[in-house]
């Protein structure tokens, strides 16, 4: 199943990637947070429709809810995809910038595995993934000081 999950993944970014944007585009209002390198190799791509996997394993695997909940943005490895409604909404990128940094140090089966089993065992706002999402674009919004996003995420995942 894991597998077959990442397949629709790079199946996703590979439909898309004529429409995808770098993010080194937020450079100046990330930076000390996300360097150049790490956002000239994130995208996002503005759409109306997020796309999500709809395998029926997911949903007898309880993930039903979480299919069907509708999000503003989800996050593939290196890509996220955005509502256009929040495609000007920094909070929602520097958060999204967040998860690219957990697939990347988690690798994306193990993020696939971890990120089902936190949704599954704590819910979606309790997951320790999302948490960690949601913390740092709090502390960005509130003007806290920089962290190194990327370096974090390797020392507390």
């Amino acid at each position: 199943m894991l597998h077959q999950i990442e397949s629709w993944i790079d199946q996703t970014n590979i439909d898309y990637q004529d429409k995808k944007i770098s993010c080194s585009k937020f450079f100046d209002e990330f930076k000390g947070f996300y360097s150049l390198e790490f956002l000239q190799k994130s995208y996002f791509v503005i759409t109306d429709e997020i796309p999500k996997p709809n395998f029926p394993e997911l949903r007898e695997m309880g993930l039903g809810d979480f299919i069907d909940m509708e999000v503003s943005a989800i996050t593939y490895k290196n890509t996220y995809y955005v509502l256009p409604q929040w495609a000007s909404d920094l909070r929602l990128h520097f958060h999204e910038l967040v998860h690219v940094a957990q697939w990347a140090h988690l690798g994306a089966i193990p993020f696939i595995e971890r990120y089902i089993i936190e949704i599954q065992t704590s819910g979606y706002n309790e997951a320790p993934l999302e948490k960690m999402a949601y913390g740092f674009d709090s502390h960005f919004m509130n003007g806290g000081e920089k962290v190194d996003v990327p370096n974090y995420v390797v020392q507390k995942i």
